[in-house]
């Protein structure tokens, strides 16, 4: 299934996308794909249901982020050999853990803000990992089952924030817009191999990121296992797991976004996302 939010910011209501690519108000069904509402049992009851029977939903409704109430943005950095060597950094021994503030999340279109004193403001298109039950312990042979489904991310960074303002990561990963998610929670019976994905990011219709899941360092069941020994995962929790060559940082020159930009990135099966590029207030 492809199941999504729609509907005005902090006001999303669930839907799915039919067979014919159209949006279906699941609001009678469910409160929202959050904590239960992202379980198998939950899926099992949606999955009977007859799409043509559920309510039309207009075209025009903003889509939202495609999992509500998330408790952790968990990355993963380095996870593509050739992205290391651009950063000109060493590939990891065990995968590079840190977070972005769920304040970041917003919708797959929504515009994109350069927080003030930005000046490399960058992208990276990435795989999302979405929890759907409580994952602790877990062995890398059962860690799949633990996840409810798949989406796109585009892990939005300032690099002077990141690595030259002293501390961890999330400085430079957390501004407000820089966690674009969905459009679709794709459920993961959708997604039979997902480090078999081709992925890529387009700024005002120039390709800079075109790689594929496949290239990953640590693959999704690793990452899940590997999350589990130090801490408890919950539904709802979103795991961004790194990204392809090809962002801002490493082109030559180093090139970043700036106002009036568009950027496209995709994951194959999981959707599109389209942000217009402009500057905070």
């Amino acid at each position: 299934m492809k199941l999504l939010r729609y509907g005005a910011h902090g006001a999303e209501k669930p839907g799915m996308v039919d067979a014919n690519g159209i949006i279906r108000d699941l609001s009678g069904h469910i409160k929202d794909f959050a904590g239960e509402g992202l379980s198998d049992a939950t899926f099992s009851k949606l999955r009977v249901l007859d799409p043509s029977s559920l309510p039309l939903v207009e075209a025009s409704n903003r889509i939202g982020a495609c999992v509500g109430s998330v408790g952790k943005f968990i990355c993963v950095g380095l996870n593509y050999a050739d992205h290391a060597i651009e950063s000109g950094m060493v590939l990891p021994e065990e995968p590079v853990i840190f977070f972005k503030a769920t304040s970041s999340i917003m919708g797959p279109n929504d515009d994109i803000e350069i927080p003030r004193n930005s000046v490399k403001t960058d992208w990276e298109v990435e795989l999302g990992v979405v929890i759907g039950k409580e994952t602790k312990y877990v062995e890398k042979a059962d860690a799949l089952d633990y996840v409810a489904g798949y989406c796109v991310v585009n892990d939005l960074s300032e690099r002077d924030f990141q690595l030259h303002r002293s501390g961890q990561w999330v400085k430079g990963k957390s501004a407000d817009t820089f966690g674009p998610i969905g459009p679709w929670l794709v459920t993961r019976d959708e997604v039979p191999n997902p480090q078999n994905l081709a992925m890529y990011l387009e700024v005002n219709r120039h390709r800079y990121q075109d790689g594929s899941t496949k290239t990953m360092h640590f693959d999704v069941a690793t990452i899940v296992s590997h999350l589990s020994q130090f801490m408890s995962l919950q539904p709802g929790d979103v795991i961004s797991t790194g990204t392809p060559p090809g962002v801002g940082m490493g082109q030559k020159p180093e090139t970043y976004l700036k106002s009036g930009d568009i950027v496209v990135l995709e994951i194959e099966g999981l959707g599109r996302q389209c942000q217009l590029v402009g500057v905070s207030k």
